[in-house]
């Protein structure tokens, strides 16, 4: 969650907002569900990989947090929930799918073990401005479009705003529900019923303030360490622009102390 985005109450908590659409999809018919309607084939089973899955490959790489992350024989899939525009969806979907193949195989093993794998992001925007409801990406050649790289790896981006452009009803609706309208479909009822049950239990809502908090706590550092590098930098400045203007030394300390409020020995470090 990033600052600019709202903070909501456990109360106002919907089926977009990421908490919500995690806890919802632990849910393994509903989840199972989903994905059929997403991609308009039987799933079999589903088997859950680890909820809201951490994939740190080496300790100086960036890490992802996978909203969902679940596999059906031999496919993986990754659901993801976005409501804010960061125009990083592309690399993102790179990044993500880069990790989860390193995550799948071991090291030295062929890689024919590799499973077919879904990155899928339910947007509650048009990512790509075209108006269509869903985006669907795989690799092919440039010169004969035709000719498909058959790598397994899929990409696909599904638009809530334009729900009304959905071939498919049952997606229509389920995306139509995701815009924050009313849907009589079933399957969107029976979500809803299963959003209830989730803002029912103490444990999820304690565990949904204990993250806001610990969020919270994370921003302010963020915040003081910002502010502090801000006045470092203005006392350098104000001390470069003395120098300019060839004040001496002993006056330009005696202005900084006065400034911003330092003792003789800390201003010193900034000749």
């Amino acid at each position: 969650m990033e600052k600019h985005e709202v903070i909501k109450t456990w109360e106002e908590l919907e089926i977009k907002d990421d908490f919500m659409f995690a806890k919802v999809m632990r849910d393994k018919e509903i989840c199972k569900k989903l994905l059929e309607r997403l991609l308009q084939t039987k799933i079999r089973d589903i088997v859950y990989l680890e909820e809201q899955k951490a994939i740190d490959i080496e300790k100086d790489a960036k890490s992802v947090r996978l909203d969902v992350y679940i596999e059906e024989g031999n496919r993986v899939f990754n659901l993801e929930m976005q409501t804010t525009n960061k125009r990083n969806l592309p690399k993102r979907s790179r990044y993500y799918q880069g990790m989860i193949d390193l995550n799948t195989i071991e090291k030295g093993e062929n890689y024919k073990k590799l499973k077919e794998s879904y990155v899928i992001f339910i947007c509650t925007f048009d990512p790509f401005h075209q108006g269509k409801a869903q985006y669907t990406f795989e690799n092919y050649c440039i010169e004969d479009k035709e000719l498909k790289l058959d790598d397994g790896a899929k990409k696909i981006f599904f638009n809530a705003k334009d729900y009304i452009n959905a071939e498919n009803e049952e997606l229509r609706e389920f995306l139509k529900y995701v815009n924050g309208e009313k849907s009589d479909n079933p399957f969107v009822r029976e979500v809803e019923d299963r959003v209830a049950q989730v803002k029912a239990s103490k444990e999820w809502r304690l565990e949904y303030v204990t993250l806001l908090m610990r969020e919270q706590e994370i921003w302010e550092e963020a915040e003081e360490k910002g502010r502090e590098e801000g006045r470092e930098e203005g006392i350098r400045g104000t001390v470069n622009l003395l120098k300019e203007l060839n004040i001496p030394l002993q006056t330009i300390l005696v202005k900084i102390q006065q400034q911003y409020n330092l003792s003789p020995e800390a201003s010193k470090k900034y000749l």
